[in-house]
């Protein structure tokens, strides 16, 4: 069986020969270790020195050379629309003040996973909400990448969003976990 053995970063130049690709939805592009079937249905083995969330059009080398490349996969999203930039930055911030991927799109518009809970919310602070089917590849986080540094594995678990606000009244505890290195 193929393995793969590293991620490549959409962003990191590699003319390596692609060997196929694999489309995943965004809740299957946080990993380290699994075995996997690429788009024309071959398996191979997942198999990364630590968990990594795969991007859209990032590759993972294959041990016996070549790539395969990582496809979003088209799943239910809400795409979001403001009236300007400043709604837009103030819908931003809801949205990451409640730790939930968001991707910024070309226009200025933004997109989430679809969830009933962050619909409402985000029609309450005047943002109109369109639901679609379209790959979803958000931003990653501040820290991605840093590996000492203070950084975050959010991974596919704090998707249940808390539900309570952030008056900044209380402190209060979020219980994800952290790798510091």
């Amino acid at each position: 069986m193929r393995h793969a053995i590293e991620h490549i970063p959409v962003d990191r130049a590699d003319t390596s020969e692609v060997r196929g690709t694999v489309t995943l939805a965004f809740s299957d592009r946080h990993r380290r270790r699994i075995r996997l079937h690429d788009d024309a249905g071959e398996p191979f083995l997942l198999d990364l020195p630590h968990a990594v969330r795969l991007a859209d059009r990032d590759r993972l080398r294959l041990a016996d050379g070549g790539v395969i490349v990582v496809r979003a996969a088209e799943e239910p999203v809400l795409t979001i629309t403001a009236a300007g930039p400043i709604a837009t930055a103030k819908l931003a911030w809801h949205i990451g003040n409640r730790h939930t991927p968001v991707q910024v799109l070309s226009d200025g518009r933004l997109r989430i996973i679809d969830d009933h809970v962050m619909r409402d919310m985000i029609t309450g602070l005047g943002g109109v909400v369109e639901n679609e089917i379209a790959p979803f590849d958000p931003l990653n986080g501040a820290y991605h990448g840093l590996g000492g540094a203070h950084g975050h594995s959010h991974g596919n678990d704090h998707f249940d969003h808390e539900d309570h606000e952030h008056d900044h009244k209380h402190s209060h505890h979020h219980g994800h976990s952290h790798d510091h290195g």
